[in-house]
Parts: C-alpha cells; structure tokens; sequence
C-alpha cells in the first residue's frame, strides 16, 4: 500500500490518465454493450478513449506547469 501511495505522490499526472481511463472505458463499455461492435471496432475506441483521457489530463496540466513557473519568477 506505501508502494502505490508513493507512485500517486510522485506520479500525478500518470495517476489522473490511469483512474480516468479506467472510469471513461468503464463507461464506453457500459454505453456501447448492445450495438454489436467487433473486436476490432472495441479495441480502436478503447485505445481511442484511453488516448483522449491522455489528453486531457496532458492539457489540464498545463495550467500546473504556469503556476510553476510564475511562482519560480
């Protein structure tokens, strides 16, 4: 348990992609159960879901990076 309290302190941004991907292809999965995809189709918006939640987080953080660099000026 200290291992992964140790990742989540030294690792945010990798913390918010994993959890957030999780509860977006949780999601997807529940919302596109009965459409009938194949594999290949589930596979391409999985990665796609996962690539997005990337994304995002990449993009919120960027308001973490100004915030490092005007309190460093």
């Amino acid at each position: 348990m200290d291992k992964l309290k140790t990742f989540v302190n030294e690792h945010p941004q990798w913390t918010s992609w994993i959890v957030l991907s999780i509860g977006l292809v949780a999601i997807l999965i529940w919302s596109a159960r009965d459409v009938g995809l194949t594999a290949g189709q589930w596979a391409t918006f999985i990665l796609a879901t996962i690539g997005v939640a990337g994304l995002s987080v990449w993009i919120i953080g960027w308001e973490d990076e100004e915030d490092e660099e005007s309190d460093a000026a």
